[in-house]
């Protein structure tokens, strides 16, 4: 079974009817039971990154999570889902990452910043269709090339710690990274659910894989 994390942060039904369309059979799961019972878990996300630790921690979800995360089956966070995985984030302070997140992915959130005059007309978030470019060999991103575009809805980005753990990136005023990966966790910034075509691969690629690159 596939289990969608409900801890009050996501759009949990689109991710369910996505995956359902590409064949899978998703479930949406509210509690630790639902969760340790899972071969599959998505934990999807909109919103502050304080708010959603704070939602896991108090309906009792994030022991849950990190259980399940260490024990190797596979894991996929979306948006900020993904950004969750990570050690910490600038969010509430702008400049040091003082808001501590689930510490699965080494590396911390980042706040955009486009100070130089090329770049600082971007508009924060960052909203709209852009390129993926894999920038290493992974199964979630099996049949993706550099023309490939994904749905971004995001005022924040990811830096692993680490650059394995970079799988793919996206220009907006300047890299960074949209898809990272360590062991059986993966995520994406931008919403596969949202995302046509390429986001059903991946959605796809992730039902098949086996937790390993």
């Amino acid at each position: 079974m596939l289990g969608i994390v409900n801890y009050g942060m996501g759009n949990l039904r689109s991710v369910q009817k996505a995956v359902e369309r590409v064949g899978g059979d998703a479930s949406i799961v509210a509690d630790p039971a639902g969760i340790a019972d899972c071969e599959r878990l998505i934990l999807p996300g909109v919103g502050a990154f304080a708010d959603g630790m704070a939602h896991l921690r108090d309906l009792g979800l994030l022991e849950a999570v990190t259980h399940y995360a260490a024990g190797g089956r596979p894991m996929l966070g979306i948006c900020l889902g993904m950004q969750l995985l990570f050690d910490a984030s600038e969010e509430t302070d702008g400049s040091v990452a003082t808001v501590e997140g689930l510490g699965l992915i080494p590396g911390v959130v980042r706040r955009f910043r486009f100070e130089s005059e090329d770049v600082k007309h971007l508009k924060v978030p960052h909203m709209g269709w852009n390129r993926v470019t894999p920038v290493k060999t992974h199964a979630l991103l099996a049949g993706l090339d550099e023309a490939s575009h994904t749905y971004f809805v995001h005022g924040y980005y990811c830096d692993p710690a680490r650059d394995e753990d970079r799988l793919a990136e996206t220009d907006y005023g300047g890299s960074f990274c949209c898809v990272a990966g360590r062991g059986n966790l993966v995520g994406t910034q931008f919403h596969p659910e949202k995302s046509q075509a390429v986001g059903l691969r991946i959605l796809t690629n992730f039902l098949n894989w086996q937790g390993e690159a």
